[in-house]
């Protein structure tokens, strides 16, 4: 399928590992340009000696005020078509293990940069009467998960931001939806297979197969595949899709509204 990409502009946060590596080379091999994000600088040079033509980066903290700050210095005066909003997650932690100071970590890592980053790029999209935003969040925001609750409580207020923020623009030719990934073969699966180890007293490698057994397809999702999803509705072929939150879970949220 086409997605009538070749050559739009995207920005991609979290750009190399796991959900942000995958998406950022779907929009490559599709021909988009790319402006990818991440803190660490070696991969990003590696990235762009191998695609000279299409990809740019911009290193540091997206989290932090100054690395968006330069991110939209690096985009200037250029037509912006689209953007992939994410980032890493919290510790893995139960309620009462936490302190406050967790909380207040989690606000800024979670929810606050990602409204300051909309805030910077909406001007933008408000002018070219067009633009894309997917949101990478977890399938949390549906079915609660485990030792995660800093996640599962502020993804949700991100859920609350994103569809109201939706209606708000719906009708400037911009679109904003959310992929809620359920268990993946990514990195950040790890402190998750490591916390219930810990909890079971069992393996990391048993507790990996303990989450396999909680999904109807009995295995974890391919990041690879995501991508596919991420690339599709940051393209003209989703102009109709708005204010969604899409699972991606192989049958792991039992709502159904799933």
């Amino acid at each position: 399928m086409n997605l009538n990409i070749k050559d739009k502009l995207f920005v991609v946060t979290g750009a190399t590992s796991g959900f942000g590596k995958s998406i950022a080379l779907r929009l490559i091999a599709e021909g988009a340009r790319v402006i990818l994000n991440a803190r660490g600088e070696e991969k990003l040079i590696s990235c762009q000696q191998n695609f000279p033509d299409q990809v740019e980066f911009v290193a540091g903290d997206i989290t932090t005020d100054a690395v968006i700050s330069k991110l939209m210095l690096k985009i200037g005066a250029r037509s912006l078509d689209g953007i992939v909003v994410n980032a890493g997650g919290p510790p893995a932690k139960s309620f009462m293990s936490t302190a406050l100071e967790d909380w207040d970590n989690a606000y800024r890592n979670i929810l606050r940069w990602k409204v300051k980053l909309s805030h910077t790029v909406l001007p933008k999209f408000i002018e070219q009467q067009n633009g894309n935003i997917v949101f990478i969040e977890s399938a949390s925001v549906k079915q609660p998960i485990e030792n995660l609750v800093l996640s599962n409580s502020l993804r949700l207020a991100v859920v609350g931001f994103v569809k109201t923020l939706s209606q708000e623009v719906g009708n400037l030719g911009i679109t904003m939806n959310i992929i809620a990934p359920g268990y993946h073969a990514t990195p950040a699966m790890e402190r998750l297979y490591k916390k219930k180890a810990t909890i079971l007293g069992i393996d990391p490698l048993e507790a990996k197969a303990e989450f396999e057994k909680e999904i109807k397809s009995q295995k974890l999702g391919d990041p690879d595949d995501l991508a596919s999803l991420a690339a599709w509705l940051l393209s003209p072929l989703s102009s109709y899709v708005t204010g969604q939150t899409i699972s991606v879970d192989g049958g792991l949220i039992k709502s159904t509204m799933g």
